[in-house]
């Protein structure tokens, strides 16, 4: 579940948060903000789960995985399963607390969780997948603070994707040689040497597609103030990236926490201001 490495829960995290904030005009409902933040860790950890089950017979020769529980033989893989099924089970247990169409939604996004895993066996494009689950958590914020799915979340959810995408692919350059040995596919294969110029693209498509929200929802300078800060650590990415080192690529990777919580500082912030 990896639950030592709360990365991927942070980067989970703070678009949810994003998507309530918006959803709820700044006010989301404490029940509703406990039930989002505990299915993040849920769900991030069943993603987690369901990702190593797929990947178990080439984890192995990848050297940052290989010390992983499923390839180490510590896990059986019914075992891996079995705790992926409690953790569905677990997070349906909290979508139940919500609404009708919040739950209907619910089951969208656990089958997008559940294939992402297995696109990299058919596609150079599994961040994309990654992507729509990671966004999945906006239509399903806005369904259950106002039961319903106004137009303007789908720029917000279009921003997420690009985002994953985007900080997916430094994840990806840092296996690209031996995923091209094992056979799996990722965009950081696909892009191959405009990997940094397509990268770039997209986060400068994430900072156009979350002005325009910002300019939907009439948010104030501080929002946007956090956006050219987030711009700030784009570049910053870029320029610790540029020679493509392993270690410079995941520390591009990470650094995409600090992003998503200044925009979520920025947001929270101008709601709080201009009440």
């Amino acid at each position: 579940m990896r639950l030592d490495r709360p990365i991927g829960t942070y980067l989970l995290l703070w678009p949810t948060l994003w998507a309530l904030w918006f959803a709820s005009a700044g006010h989301p409902s404490p029940r509703n903000l406990l039930i989002f933040t505990l299915g993040v860790v849920v769900m991030r950890a069943a993603g987690c789960v369901i990702n190593d089950y797929a990947d178990r017979h080439v984890d192995g020769a990848v050297a940052r995985t290989k010390n992983r529980p499923l390839p180490a033989g510590e896990v059986t893989p019914a075992t891996a399963l079995a705790l992926f099924f409690v953790l569905l089970v677990a997070a349906l247990g909290l979508v139940l607390l919500t609404n009708s169409l919040t739950i209907k939604l619910a089951f969208g996004g656990a089958a997008v969780a559940a294939l992402y895993p297995f696109l990299k066996r058919v596609t150079h494009l599994p961040q994309l997948g990654l992507g729509v689950a990671w966004a999945w958590s906006t239509p399903m914020a806005f369904a259950a603070e106002t039961n319903a799915l106004p137009p303007a979340l789908w720029v917000v959810f279009a921003a997420i994707v690009f985002w994953t995408i985007a900080f997916d692919t430094y994840y990806a350059m840092v296996d690209r040689e031996d995923d091209v040995e094992v056979g799996i596919k990722s965009t950081a294969i696909l892009f191959g040497r405009y990997d940094l110029l397509i990268i770039g693209l997209l986060q400068a498509g994430v900072l156009v597609l979350l002005a325009i929200a910002g300019g939907l929802f009439d948010r104030g300078a501080l929002y946007f103030v956090s956006l050219a800060v987030a711009a700030g650590y784009f570049i910053n990415q870029y320029r610790i990236s540029r020679r493509r080192d392993r270690d410079a690529c995941f520390a591009a990777f990470l650094n995409n926490h600090r992003v998503g919580m200044v925009i979520f500082i920025g947001l929270a912030l101008d709601y709080w201001l201009l009440d």
